[in-house]
Formats: C-alpha cells, structure tokens, sequence
C-alpha cells in the first residue's frame, strides 16, 4: 500500500519558470495565429506570390535545388527581402515559433539577475547569445 501523506504537499514554482513558460506558451499561439493569417492570405490571393501556384505544382515532384533555380528563390535568410510576397509571408510565423526560445529566455537574465542567481543569468546570457548566432548562419551550419 502507498505512502500518500505527501500527496497533498503544494510545490511553488519559481516566477522566472512561470515566465519562460508564459512567453512560450503566447508565443506558440501567437505564431500558429501569424501562420494561419499568412496562409489565408496566400491562399486566398490577396497576397501575390513569388513563385506562380500553378509553377509550385510543377515543382513539387523536382530536387529542391530545381525549385531553388526555377523559382529564383534566394537561400538562407534571403527569404526575408521576399516578405511582400504571400508564399514567403508564411515564413513570419515559423521564424517566431523558431525563435520562441530565444525570446523567451531574455527576460530570465534580469530576472535571474533580480535574485542575485549571476550563474543562471550567465547561462541564460549564453543561451541566448549561443542560439543567436547559430540562427543566423554565421558559422556556416548549413542549416539554411
């Protein structure tokens, strides 16, 4: 038979725990909102895409290196100067929810900072400059 007379102990979270989840929890909603915005828009047409409907489905069967080229369609962050266009404003919702954690760790550095735990706030400080950089292609990761 179980031991339950700790089953009723409550267990306070610490606020900057409660902080992290609160920004990924709106920025998840936030972003899945963005993507769905976007997608009415490119899929009603009242945002002109970059590469024609009718060419994407020619293209969906091809090497993406063919969609690249035939498209004319820049990699990495190229996509970014493509924003006015409605295939490509699709993207603003998926760079928010990629880059949700970065966001969502900056305020931990001063609240961290706030409870004089420099050593969370360092590594917190180092998340996000590590993350950050890694996101932008730099280092050539070839993620992009």
């Amino acid at each position: 038979m179980a031991d339950n007379t700790n089953a009723c102990v409550s267990v306070e979270t610490p606020p900057e725990q409660t902080l992290y989840a609160d920004f990924l929890f709106w920025g998840c909603w936030g972003g899945l909102a963005l993507m769905a915005l976007t997608y009415i828009l490119y899929v009603t047409g009242l945002m002109t895409p970059h590469v024609p409907m009718d060419k994407i489905v020619q293209l969906w069967s091809q090497p993406v290196k063919v969609y690249l080229e035939q498209g004319n369609v820049p990699v990495g962050w190229g996509w970014a100067t493509l924003l006015a266009k409605g295939d490509f404003l699709n993207f603003l919702g998926i760079a928010l929810l990629a880059g949700l954690t970065i966001v969502a760790y900056i305020p931990l550095i001063p609240a961290f900072l706030k409870k004089k735990d420099t050593s969370f706030a360092i590594i917190a400080l180092l998340e996000v400059i590590v993350l950050t950089i890694a996101a932008s292609g730099i280092v050539g990761s070839g993620g992009h």
